[in-house]
């Protein structure tokens, strides 16, 4: 499994703040691509830094996206005041998610 992890930094997140606002149109966009397994999205409300890890079956599925990851990670941060800190690109080592 192969992993693209996004680094973005915009405006400090209310607490009240919806943090899945858009989440299903962002997931809509990416699930259907060949090679897709998940995404996390994490947060640091108090700095507004913010991650997401998308998961993809193998390192050629996962670059195979490259071009529609760009376009949907570019039109959600200008959406969220964002901007992309950076991008990076990871072979995962070994996972566990407890039930």
């Amino acid at each position: 499994m192969f992993a693209r992890l996004s680094t973005y930094q915009g405006s400090p997140v209310p607490a009240e703040g919806d943090l899945s606002a858009h989440s299903e149109e962002i997931v809509r966009q990416v699930q259907d691509l060949p090679g897709f397994r998940g995404v996390y999205y994490l947060v640091d409300r108090a700095s507004g830094k913010a991650t997401s890890l998308t998961l993809w079956d193998d390192e050629r599925t996962m670059r195979e996206s490259e071009e529609r990851a760009t376009r949907i990670r570019e039109e959600t941060a200008l959406r969220e005041g964002q901007r992309i800190v950076s991008v990076e690109r990871f072979e995962v080592g070994f996972s566990r998610l407890e039930p």
